[in-house]
């Protein structure tokens, strides 16, 4: 029996927890907030995966592959694809509940999917549900649980070569604890807090990804990060799912006509088309946010579909069944992350890496809709086999064009360090948005790095945050100024293969 650390307690953490615990393993979970708090318990529209007659595991391997622009790793997108089938029923037998129509699963349509094959429940309260079973059953079992707790570092063996051993958490009140393990898996999400207007949730801070680079885990793809077209233009940036546009709702600009109309596939191309073009639109309008128009769905369907989204809409003071409401992109996932292979095995023996901290291939340049959720479950179980030794060997180097992390520089004075965490995600935002071009991007660099050199050494939990931040922002503009060709997610406008004219900025894909 091994001693098993998982940090972070999503889709990814829960599942795998889980399964380790039912094949023997000692296993901890460390969270940075309460058990079930996470990325995944806000993740509204559903589970995208191939469960009904007239859908097909290949129409699925299709779709996700289109909607990465040619960066998705083949296998790993057959692997999320085929296995995802068992690990829904898995869920299901844990004791999901989703949601049911005339006796059968209900399943809707998302943009770039060519079949309905989102499972939903609770309406669009998907990650909640999902969220609830977990934790229910993990509390049945036999692990031990650490909540409220920060990861502090990851504690590496003595001697030549580097190896895994255990972790630095620091518990709620302050104290600091080390403990021991033969694998660590980190489960922490993304970094959605590297941006001023986010889905995210402000714990989302990249803390398990920033802890790994620093022991020597290669990262890949950091600056393919995914904006969602649509969150409410309100404090808080509350997600307003694609679901909804699947369901017939429309995107109009300040004059209220439909901008999308003569985009191929309209509101329910990829998200990256989506995201540039609202981008587009409301440059145009002076920075207004465009609208989403979902009057035609009518009173009675929008509340009864979308719960939570009704309720947060008409929390803002808005009424979407008879007027259009405020969007605005915002940022929502990391397709990039701990570079693993397809078993959640790192570079570093003895960490692993699951779930959107992870970066296994499979979302490519543009994440598909609803692919996240899956993505958890299913490379959880892969991982777990792999603590099991149930997995091939595999070549720890394998790892092609990892992430140029910064190098230390040396210190500069006290007053050019960064004043505050606001000013480091309006710098991202501004430079390694939607929108980038190679010269923004270089005195981008050139002001982190100023920032990190004066940086002092962190003395408590925010300041950890913003150092994991600071440390990721440096790479992901790195990586974004490496990558001189626009794709999916990542667009440069001073890409000679792209027109300059930013009307005509909508990329098929």
């Amino acid at each position: 029996m091994s001693r098993v650390i998982v940090v972070g307690s999503g889709i990814a953490g829960l599942s795998l927890a889980l399964t380790a615990t039912a094949s023997g393993h000692q296993v901890t979970v460390v969270t940075k907030g309460e058990l079930g708090q996470s990325n995944t318990r806000y993740a509204q529209g559903g589970v995208a995966v191939a469960l009904f007659d007239e859908d097909s595991v290949e129409s699925h391997i299709s779709d996700t592959l289109a909607a990465g622009a040619g960066l998705c790793d083949p296998e790993a997108v057959r692997v999320l694809c085929a296995e995802g089938p068992d690990r829904i029923r898995e869920l299901i037998a844990l004791g999901v509940a989703f949601d049911e129509k005339d006796g059968e699963l209900a399943h809707g349509l998302e943009a770039a999917h060519s079949f309905p094959r989102i499972l939903h429940a609770g309406g669009d309260a998907t990650g909640a549900v999902i969220e609830a079973a977990l934790v229910a059953r993990l509390r049945e079992r036999q692990v031990v649980i650490h909540e409220h707790a920060f990861l502090l570092g990851l504690r590496t063996e003595a001697g030549p070569g580097t190896r895994v051993v255990g972790a630095e958490i620091e518990l709620d009140g302050g104290a600091r604890r080390v403990l021991d393990a033969d694998a660590v898996v980190l489960a922490t999400g993304g970094a959605g807090q590297l941006y001023p207007y986010t889905s995210n949730p402000v714990a989302a801070t990249g803390d398990g990804v920033a802890c790994a680079a620093r022991i020597g885990a290669r990262l890949a793809d950091i600056e393919l990060y995914q904006f969602h077209p649509t969150t409410l233009a309100v404090e808080g940036n509350f997600l307003v799912s694609e679901a909804v546009r699947g369901e017939g709702a429309v995107l109009r600009n300040a004059a209220g006509e439909r901008f999308m109309a003569d985009v191929e596939s309209a509101e329910l191309a990829p998200r990256d088309v989506v995201a540039r073009a609202v981008h587009t639109e409301m440059a145009r309008q002076g920075g207004v946010p465009v609208t989403l128009d979902a009057t035609a769905l009518g009173a009675d369907f929008l509340p009864e579909r979308f719960p939570s989204i009704d309720a947060a809409v008409r929390a803002a003071g808005l009424d979407w069944a008879s007027e259009p409401i405020p969007i605005t992109p915002a940022a929502h996932y990391w397709m990039g992350g701990i570079a693993t292979d397809l078993w959640g095995r790192t570079n570093v023996p003895g960490l692993l890496a699951i779930g959107e901290c992870a970066r296994t291939g499979v979302h490519g340049a543009n994440r598909l809709a609803s692919n996240s959720l899956l993505e958890g479950a299913v490379f959880a179980h892969r991982a777990a086999l792999a603590l099991d030794d149930r997995a091939p060997s595999w070549d720890f180097n394998a790892v092609s064009a990892p992430v140029q992390m910064p190098e230390p520089a040396s210190p500069m004075p006290a007053e050019t360090a960064l004043k505050s965490r606001g000013a480091l995600q309006q710098l991202m935002w501004d430079a390694v948005g939607l929108v980038r071009d190679g010269e923004t991007l270089a005195r981008a660099i050139e002001t982190l790095d100023a920032w990190a050199a004066a940086a002092p050494a962190p003395t408590d939990r925010a300041s950890h945050e913003d150092a994991n931040l600071l440390l990721l922002a440096q790479a992901c503009a790195r990586a974004a100024l490496t990558r001189t060709s626009s794709v999916g997610a990542h667009f440069r406008s001073d890409d000679a293969a792209t027109e300059a004219d930013a009307s005509l900025t909508l990329l098929s894909v």
